[in-house]
């Protein structure tokens, strides 16, 4: 979808190939080849942490992960967010360590693989650096668009902006989307749109008043979507240039 030439109102859209099958394929081929190390996590477990040398890079199996960064003052940042299917971990390829603190927010099944059997394997079967460079390539058109919508976009717009992401990356994975519970609390999604925690409840609010999402608890975590392509209107409507007054 597409609300201003410059600006995607999807922090993360997916490519058409990265759907429920393409991810059962690269999970299959992880495990095929590759001597992978599962993990039970729990909410607030942490993968990995900033600094810690790097060795291995991560795919989620199941749950939801946030990656965390820290800036000079030791306050963190929401930077990223993970599905099944999405790796984690890349940023440690640069320099040998990890950049950022991969938690987990509910519980899911890591696993861990060993980057140096990777790229050994990969010279057998090619596809698992294919699987590796999308993986890469997704980060990158991630945090671009993600940049882009902080840049550009006005408050109400981000946030609707943030539950179509979530939607769609529910879609790719072939879970409903209609309804689904925000694993991020109101200051987290603030903290990774860089807004207040007031501004979101006030955006989520103004949605709810539109009839464009409806929430289905007291705790206004379980939120219902009658029609995801009302997200895309919404975030239209908030981005249309105001009609100029004729004299």
């Amino acid at each position: 979808m597409q609300v201003h030439s410059d600006a995607p109102a999807n922090p993360s859209q997916h490519s058409a190939a990265f759907d429920v099958r393409g991810i059962t394929e690269t999970l299959r081929l992880l495990q095929q080849h590759l001597p992978v190390q599962r993990r039970l996590v729990h909410a607030g477990d942490v993968v990995c942490q900033v600094g810690q040398k790097f060795n291995c890079l991560y795919v989620v199996n199941s749950g939801f992960f946030k990656l965390v960064n820290l800036s000079a003052e030791g306050r963190g940042q929401v930077v990223g967010l993970h599905f099944r299917g999405d790796w984690m971990g890349l940023e440690g390829i640069a320099d040998g360590h990890y950049g950022c603190d991969a938690v987990a927010m509910d519980t899911g099944e890591v696993w861990a693989i060993p980057y140096d059997a990777l790229l050994q394997s990969g010279l057998r079967t090619p596809a698992l650096l294919a699987a590796l460079h999308g993986a890469m390539s997704r980060e990158l058109k991630r945090d671009r668009d993600c940049l882009m919508s902080l840049c550009t976009l006005p408050v109400d717009a981000r946030v609707a902006g943030f539950l179509r992401y979530w939607a769609d990356a529910l879609d790719a994975r072939g879970l409903r989307t209609d309804q689904f519970t925000l694993r991020m609390t109101r200051a987290e999604i603030g903290n990774y749109l860089g807004m207040t925690l007031e501004s979101v409840s006030r955006a989520l609010s103004r949605m709810a008043r539109g009839e464009v999402i409806a929430f289905t608890d007291k705790a206004r975590r379980d939120i219902q979507i009658p029609r995801v392509d009302a997200l895309t209107s919404f975030i239209q409507s908030v981005c249309a240039p105001e009609p100029q007054a004729t004299h």
